[in-house]
């Protein structure tokens, strides 16, 4: 296998160590651990367990320090570059580009080669022939002067002509093409990243890993595919992530679609290697010691296999006569979404949220629906909407949520679009503790800020937002304009800047929030000195295909998106007291690109606009 494969399937971690001990000159690069396969540091070993895969080259040492520096050195090449590519689908359509001339590069280059290979059988074929008729009579054949003169003429000049073409190397021009672009390459944490997003939507929409490997998602025909190569880098992204559960489902899609008889890189016994000890991981000692078995039919010299068999059997037989049960063999069931309890995570909600994201679980009822209408808007006579009122729609009754139709034009759209994507970078968040940006995993795209002064289009829109919810925006800060990438998400958060819980703090109806998601955090936005964030104005600015919906956990709200549309609510009371039902998120992107620009509109300037109520929940 050649180096770069090797890199792709076993990831910088595994060909580190393969270099460490090549320059240690060390025979062996594995050694038996019961239980533990494979490339992972484990809290009881305290060491790197290496690949079962790499048995053969650990056999191997690399004869000369200077094809060590060499690989490292093209190691680091590849590894220097820019990360979180996957968080925006726009930024990652320039790579679709960047590949499409990488392929015109290639083809130059085989054309190149073909070129050169046609000359060179051409001079053969004619020298063969001519070789033929000089050594059936030599003496006779050189008699002739004419004969002689292109005999020394061959040998002085066009044998040297035909060396120089052989040593040509056409690829000179891929290779600087390809070096040129590389530093705009994908990372290891792109390609981590974009399969823990496939995970998400696994996950958030219960889809099985046949969907995936098949390309059959809801509402999509795709003649998309994963390989089992390509499962089997899924199984080892989860694991080396210590997600056995996800290690579990894509080693064994792995395995269905190899038994299936599709071609692969990978070998069985490595994928029941994986899969055997994530099953065991997930509790399921009777199925990690069937599956251990099948390894050992197919590999019996296979350096854990029969150590691990021995292991779980030794467990399992322990754990029976501690609960005084009798053996019963494995379910004859492949494994599937569903076998297995996904572990529970930092999310209370995680249930509520997805079954959302999936349009389940909606609280509207015909109660509720006869209390929404659709109506013009003005803004309250302002005169700028006089003439062409607004169409507004609401979406939830308390708190109270409104859609705005054609808030946006196309042209506007592809405007905001042109202004922002040159500045997209990954998207942030504020430290509850801090109150500084920074990155976070719950919250996967990129997004841009535009001023007012960018273009007359941005300062139409700001001005159009003011004069819809009769609130100032000169103290709002800039518009943000966002773009989800693979499976990208904001998983459920607050707009606002939260106080400490008052218990005491209570409305009829509706509960304002679970009480676990409070969390004590200072005023993230003091150093604004405009207040808090007094309401959020949210605009969609492409259709989603599938996935992509606003929700809202607490009351149990889904806003899907349609282009040219915006919606609108208070994060606050009129008393400047944190409206906790507004918890929401973004769900993940199934499919298709989402684009969002938003305003985040601030306490400062609307003390006449919006006055105190007289209540605190008012």
């Amino acid at each position: 296998m050649s180096l770069r494969l090797y890199w792709k399937h076993y990831g910088p971690s595994v060909l580190r160590e393969v270099l460490y001990v090549a320059a240690t000159e060390n025979p062996s690069l594995s050694y038996s651990q019961p239980g533990v396969p494979s490339g992972v540091r484990t809290a009881s070993s305290g060491g790197t367990v290496s690949d079962p895969r790499l048995k053969v080259i650990g056999r191997d040492r690399m004869r000369k320090s200077c094809i060590l520096w060499a690989v490292l050195w093209w190691c680091c090449s590849c590894w220097t570059t820019q990360a979180e590519i996957f968080t925006s689908i726009s930024q990652m359509t320039d790579l679709i580009y960047t590949e499409k001339e990488l392929v015109q590069s290639l083809r130059e280059y085989i054309k190149a080669e073909e070129s050169k290979l046609a000359a060179v059988k051409s001079w053969a074929n004619k020298l063969d022939d001519l070789t033929k008729v000089s050594t059936s009579d030599p003496e006779g054949y050189l008699g002739h002067p004419v004969n002689a003169y292109k005999l020394m003429k061959r040998l002085n000049t066009e044998w040297t002509e035909l060396e120089s073409l052989v040593l040509q190397n056409p690829s000179d021009g891929f290779i600087s093409n390809i070096s040129t672009h590389r530093q705009y390459f994908p990372d290891e944490e792109d390609a981590t990243g974009a399969a823990k997003a496939l995970m998400r939507l696994q996950d958030t929409y219960q889809l099985d890993s046949e969907a995936f490997s098949r390309g059959k998602l809801p509402g999509v025909h795709s003649d998309a595919f994963l390989s089992v190569d390509d499962c089997y880098d899924m199984g080892k992204t989860a694991y080396n992530e210590a997600d056995y559960y996800h290690a579990v489902l894509w080693m064994q899609q792995a395995l269905k679609q190899l038994d299936a008889a599709e071609e692969a890189v990978v070998s069985k016994a490595d994928i029941l290697d994986y899969l055997s000890y994530s099953v065991y991981q997930m509790g399921d000692l009777p199925r990690a010691i069937e599956l251990t078995r099948r390894l050992v039919a197919i590999d019996s010299s296979h350096q854990r296999a029969g150590g691990n068999l021995r292991y779980f059997e030794k467990l399992l037989f322990k754990q029976l006569n501690e609960m005084n049960q009798a053996y019963e063999p494995p379910s004859e069931e492949p494994i599937q979404l569903g076998t297995y309890s996904r572990p529970k995570d930092h999310l209370p909600e995680r249930e509520t949220y997805e079954a959302l994201c999936r349009g389940e679980g909606q609280k509207m009822n015909e109660a509720r629906r006869s209390r929404l209408f659709c109506r013009y808007q003005d803004g309250q006579m302002n005169p700028r909407l006089l003439l062409k009122p607004m169409k507004e729609e609401d979406e939830w009754d308390s708190p109270h949520i409104v859609r705005y139709l054609n808030i946006l034009s196309d042209e506007e759209i592809g405007k905001i679009k042109e202004l922002a994507k040159p500045r997209l970078a990954r998207a942030t968040v504020r430290d509850p503790k801090t109150g500084v940006l920074t990155t976070a995993n719950y919250r996967v795209s990129k997004s841009a800020w535009l001023e007012a002064e960018d273009d007359p289009v941005i300062a139409r829109v700001n001005q159009r937002i003011e004069d819809i919810t009769g609130l100032t925006v000169d103290t709002a800060e800039l518009l943000q304009v966002a773009n989800y990438g693979v499976g990208g998400q904001y998983e459920p958060h607050y707009d606002f800047s939260r106080r400490p819980f008052d218990s005491n703090l209570k409305v009829d109806g509706n509960r304002l929030a679970t009480f676990l998601n409070y969390k004590d955090e200072p005023d993230a936005f003091k150093r604004l000195g405009t207040g808090n964030r007094v309401a959020t104005f949210l605009n969609y600015m492409s259709d989603v295909e599938a996935g992509g919906a606003t929700v809202f956990p607490d009351f149990g709200a889904a806003i899907w998106p349609r282009k040219g549309t915006a919606v609108f609510w208070y994060n606050l009371f009129k008393s400047g007291e944190g409206d906790y039902r507004t918890r929401h998120a973004a769900c993940p992107v199934l499919v298709g690109s989402k684009w969002v620009s938003n305003k985040w509109i601030h306490e400062r300037g609307q003390e006449f606009r919006r006055p105190c109520g007289l209540t605190e929940v008012d």
